[in-house]
């Protein structure tokens, strides 16, 4: 199995690298990618613990980029970690997501709902390597006991037209799918049909994105089969995966389901491999 799909503690997953690396392993996994948001800090554990544990991994990243007002998130694959361009505009990505946090917070506190919001401050200050979100705040009012579980979080107060929501800025896609490619990665359009816009995905495709997500779980099979079935049209390397948040968090069954045909990881891993040698080049 190949999952190019996973979160970490470094962003809002709810495993650590050592702890992903064993659940994904038990699950059959063989070949993974960590794609936390706005941040790679996990990347080199997630790589130490899948090589102890005798798995092959690659260097991944998911960047929330903003198309009119909306989140579109683009997976980047094969970053060098190291480049200093990508990791200074993933502080500005991760210091945009605490400012948005905390006014997030300070609309919860004016409709009256008070939550200990201690944890998500030690995050935002001391380990700023760490990409803070929604389902950090989420899980707050889960544990306050204001809403039964993160959904009704999100339905009630944090989804676009709730009364915390907050409207999230930010580069554009092309933008994010340039300084993957500058980093030497590859970009991809994540889980496409959570979009609902077919039309705005192949605009995005566009613009420049090189690859697009479709073994996800959430494309049932008529999205997969559309999507594989634009790949083809375009010309696209595909990417797929579980989307696994850890354990609980409400994907653990796509954990050793959902991932990516060898075939298509093959094309992928000769991109990212061809675009790396380009970068050493005199």
């Amino acid at each position: 199995m190949i999952d190019l799909h996973l979160h970490t503690t470094a962003s809002d997953g709810r495993s650590s690298p050592d702890a992903l690396v064993a659940e994904a392993a038990a699950a059959g996994v063989r070949t993974l990618a960590v794609t936390d948001h706005d941040t790679v800090e996990a990347v080199p554990a997630v790589g130490a613990a899948a090589e102890r544990a005798g798995l092959a991994t690659m260097a991944g990243i998911e960047i929330t980029a903003i198309h009119r007002g909306r989140d579109v998130h683009i997976l980047g694959y094969g970053v060098d970690v190291g480049d200093a361009n990508l990791r200074a505009f993933l502080a500005a990505q991760r210091q945009s997501r605490r400012a948005r946090v905390v006014s997030i917070l300070e609309r919860l506190a004016a409709l009256g709902l008070s939550i200990d919001a201690s944890s998500l401050m030690t995050a935002m200050i001391v380990d700023t390597g760490r990409a803070v979100g929604r389902p950090m705040v989420a899980r707050a009012l889960v544990a306050a006991g204001h809403v039964p579980d993160v959904a009704a979080a999100f339905d009630r107060y944090l989804a676009e037209g709730r009364p915390a929501f907050v409207p999230r800025v930010g580069p554009s896609p092309a933008e994010v799918g340039r300084r993957i490619v500058r980093a030497g990665g590859v970009a991809s359009l994540a889980h496409p049909a959570k979009l609902g816009d077919d039309e705005l995905v192949r605009t995005l495709v566009g613009e420049g994105l090189e690859a697009i997500e479709v073994y996800h779980p959430d494309h049932d099979e008529e999205a997969t089969k559309r999507y594989r079935a634009l790949a083809d049209a375009q010309d696209l390397i595909v990417t797929g995966g579980s989307d696994y948040h850890g354990p609980g968090s409400g994907r653990d069954s796509a954990l050793g389901r959902v991932g990516l045909p060898a075939a298509d990881y093959a094309r992928l891993a000769d991109r990212a491999a061809s675009r790396a040698a380009g970068r050493r080049a005199p």
